[in-house]
């Protein structure tokens, strides 16, 4: 188990931090160094790791403040703290910030191999699965929006604003990200909310039946027409309608739709009297509807009508910092569904969620969750859980991404090179050699030096 295990060493000691290289190694587990908490976040953010070993007084960035920031990369990374005796007070407060545990220098060899078993063992995950269950249970409101990063706090900060007034609201973003979950938290936490809720999908009707399934037709109206029929705007009345892919509506309707908005009232298709309509109008599109507007695409009174107050949504992508929640909650709810006990994520796994582009959004993240809880046969979803362009994508970031030396000894360069390459000629050391432009015998003695034998 040990062998396929990364664990990042980060220790401004320089003879501590090698004496722990060699040991982790000597154990069975991969092993990197960093010198200190800057250059640690710098490693996390670049590579996936299992475990981080840290001490707590390092210059540029201490202990705690790369244990923070470490977690905001990936809350499930088991953070193991070192201290000296005289610095219990930082461990504890690291233990309060989400640090797995804490181990006092000089360190006792036999506890830490203790305390990596229990760690791999999926002590670690279990903490992580509480820490997220707990921030999951923080962030729902009277919707399942989820996220606390700052551009979530903002949209429902906004939405709070808004929700109890009569504004129309136009929600814009990619197909995924959760407009239609915005609607219902914005009416839901309205003056309307014990009124209907009414969500359309423009894009999904027909031209042809369009404008008796938004307005509704009277008996006899065309042939199949039997009997009377409200359409969703006067179902809406009293509440709120949800037009969604807003922009799909052709010219002729979008005119309509305009006057229902003015007038407040629609007209059935087939004749009859004005049937005054009392609802809130929230949209959504997935398009520019300003470019829309500059085509000839979409009129630009209708537009600025809908356009009385805009709520952008971010893709899934530009707030990372979320996805760990997400899957939090998706985990739990699959779970549940399936009848099954899962008990997180393992850090891996979790990595391979945050660094993924997800081209497909919430709702990618959504069926990847659910597929990784319908196949899995343990209690801790893991990379094999997971669909194989996730693994692809994050395998070509990492070979792409190049590895910073800011900060690193001419020594600890070349170490990192010389084992680096090696790792990339599959451990070859003739071919390792030949790309170093240096013998055999050389790095030999090179990786005897740097415990890379």
């Amino acid at each position: 188990m040990s062998q396929s295990l990364q664990i990042l060493v980060v220790d401004d000691d320089y003879t501590h931090r090698n004496m722990l290289l060699t040991l982790l190694r000597d154990w069975g587990y991969l092993a990197e160094e960093a010198a200190d908490g800057e250059m640690a976040v710098e490693k996390c953010r670049a590579q996936s790791f299992d475990l981080v070993l840290m001490d707590v007084r390092m210059p540029r960035k201490t202990g705690l403040e790369a244990l923070k920031d470490i977690h905001s990369l990936n809350p499930a990374l088991p953070v193991l703290i070192m201290t000296a005796f005289s610095n219990i007070e930082a461990a504890v407060e690291a233990i309060k910030n989400g640090a797995y545990d804490y181990l006092t220098k000089p360190l006792d060899f036999e506890k830490l191999k203790v305390v990596l078993r229990n760690v791999f063992e999926h002590a670690g995950l279990i903490q992580a699965n509480a820490s997220l269950s707990s921030a999951l249970a923080a962030t729902e409101l009277r919707s399942n929006i989820i996220g606390r990063s700052d551009s979530m706090r903002r949209l429902l900060e906004m939405a709070r604003a808004i929700a109890p007034s009569e504004a129309t609201v136009l929600i814009t973003g990619e197909s995924g990200t959760g407009k239609e979950l915005v609607a219902k938290a914005i009416h839901a936490n309205s003056g309307r909310a014990r009124g209907p809720y009414v969500a359309v999908n423009c894009a999904a009707i027909t031209e042809s039946l369009l404008e008796s399934e938004l307005f509704g037709h009277e008996k006899g109206a065309f042939t199949g027409a039997d009997k009377r029929h409200d359409g969703y705007f006067i179902k809406a009345d009293k509440g709120s309608i949800f037009l969604d892919e807003i922009g799909e509506l052709p010219l002729p309707m979008q005119a309509k739709l305009l006057r229902v908005i003015q007038e407040r009232e629609v007209q059935r298709v087939g004749g009859g009297g004005p049937v005054p309509v009392d609802m809130r109008i929230i949209a959504a599109t997935n398009r520019d509807l300003q470019q829309e507007v500059n085509a000839g695409k979409f009129r630009e009174d209708l537009y600025y009508r809908l356009n009385v107050v805009s709520l952008p949504l971010p893709a899934l992508r530009e707030r990372p910092e979320d996805i760990p929640l997400l899957a939090q909650y998706f985990l739990e709810r699959f779970s549940q569904k399936n009848n099954k006990i899962v008990r997180g994520v393992t850090p891996g796994a979790m990595d391979r969620l945050i660094r993924y582009e997800w081209p497909g959004n919430v709702r990618e993240l959504e069926n990847v969750m659910e597929r990784a809880v319908v196949l899995l046969i343990g209690e801790h979803i893991g990379e094999r859980e997971l669909p194989p362009k996730l693994l692809k994508s994050a395998s070509a970031e990492q070979a792409s991404e190049p590895m910073s030396m800011t900060g690193l000894t001419l020594e600890e360069v070349e170490r990192t090179v010389i084992l680096e390459t090696l790792k990339n000629c599959d451990g070859n050391k003739s071919e390792a050699a030949k790309a170093l432009g240096i013998n055999r015998k050389t790095l030999h003695l090179k990786l005897a030096r740097y415990g890379g034998e």
